[in-house]
């Protein structure tokens, strides 16, 4: 069976050569879906019938939000850290092991039930590509079982070993180390498909973020990287140098780190959420846009920095605070989130693409940023199927 989308008042395609602008909007538009892809885009005047209809009534459809940065796999929160944080406490990114405990103690069944809830609700709210991290298990078994269970959830799975040094080696890093490149890697590769490291003050030096890269690379992962979010740092450049997918926070640049992104094909990718949720300087997207830096934008969800799955929320947070126009972060949100996650069947609606698509309850993509926080999703539709 096919599905005809039309009444659409507004397309945006992300496709150019399909429509006007670099978004590539298409007025008056239908879809025509097959077998889960996109078979047909055109004016809604030229639609063939279907076996079924789906009645945009004149609103906006955009492409499915692609969240490329999100720690899913946790048990417990840190609400009490939060309200520390809003009464004028400094994020230092210790509150890391509060959730490793608790993860460690969770069951599987536990772990599998707050990633069902957290993609149902990003569900609900646009998103239709999430990445997952594991990260809050910092032991071979825990980060094995933490990548087992969100590969149920996506194909999009990221062995973040390296996210701080566990309590049982704080006097013993270079061992931990060890441990992330040699049997925790061996283990947890075939349930990734990309490695990521925090390479931060307080958590991972150069040295050690570029040997647990280079091994993860070595054993067929591709290559992401927390960088320059608590302050400037080696992180960016290590990320460029390593031919990393993306450079994840990118707070605190310099010069010198735009220039090495701007000559790559590494994405900045920021997380608004994370500043939002820890009174944090917002990274300058206007910056990175103006030396033609690729941008993504993803919501960082999880327990500790930016307990949020809403994607909308962080296009009106970068329109506002980052210096993005409402387009640019429309495309940051859809398009960049694909180029970080290196696919080209999402993040653009074009024939042949994977037909994950939002249709808005608003006339505009404007209306992401102009209406903050009003729920604008009326459908998603994920692989063809449209879920509300």
């Amino acid at each position: 069976m096919n599905l005809l989308i039309d009444n659409i008042g507004e397309l945006v395609t992300n496709d150019p050569a399909l429509g006007r602008g670099p978004l590539g909007i298409v007025q008056r538009a239908a879809v025509l879906v097959e077998e889960g892809q996109i078979a047909w885009i055109g004016r809604a005047a030229y639609a063939q019938p279907a076996d079924r209809r789906l009645d945009a009534e004149g609103a906006a459809v955009i492409p499915g939000f692609v969240d490329s940065h999100a720690h899913l796999v946790f048990a417990g929160d840190r609400a009490p850290e939060f309200a520390a944080r809003m009464a004028g406490e400094a994020y230092t990114g210790g509150g890391i092991r509060t959730t490793v405990a608790a993860t460690r103690a969770a069951s599987d069944d536990d772990l599998r039930a707050t990633v069902e809830r957290l993609r149902r609700e990003a569900l609900r709210q646009g998103t239709t590509t999430i990445e997952i991290k594991s990260g809050y298990g910092l032991s071979v078994a825990d980060e094995v079982r933490s990548l087992r269970i969100a590969r149920e959830f996506t194909e999009e799975t990221t062995f973040l070993g390296a996210h701080v040094v566990p309590p049982e080696y704080t006097d013993r890093p270079d061992d931990y180390v060890g441990l992330v490149c040699g049997p925790m890697l061996r283990s947890a590769a075939p349930h990734a498909r990309w490695i990521d490291v925090f390479c931060e003050r307080g958590a991972f030096d150069a040295d050690h973020s570029r040997a647990i890269l280079t091994v993860g690379q070595a054993a067929g992962l591709g290559v992401r990287v927390h960088a320059n979010q608590l302050g400037p740092g080696p992180g960016v450049r290590l990320a460029v140098e390593l031919g990393a997918a993306s450079a994840d926070h990118c707070t605190h640049l310099d010069d010198s780190d735009v220039d090495a992104l701007a000559g790559s094909s590494t994405v900045a990718t920021l997380l608004p959420g994370a500043e939002f949720s820890t009174r944090s300087a917002y990274p300058d997207a206007r910056r990175l846009l103006d030396a033609r830096v690729a941008v993504a934008l993803a919501t960082d969800c999880n327990p500790g920095s930016s307990y949020t799955t809403s994607m909308p929320f962080c296009i009106a947070l970068a329109v506002r605070e980052m210096g993005m126009t409402p387009a640019e972060a429309v495309w940051a949100a859809t398009a960049g989130g694909a180029r970080a996650l290196r696919r080209t069947d999402i993040g653009v609606l074009r024939p042949g693409a994977r037909a994950d698509m939002v249709v808005l309850d608003a006339p505009s993509h404007l209306h992401l940023a102009y209406r903050p926080g009003v729920p604008l999703v009326r459908h998603t539709v994920h692989n063809g199927v449209p879920s509300r």
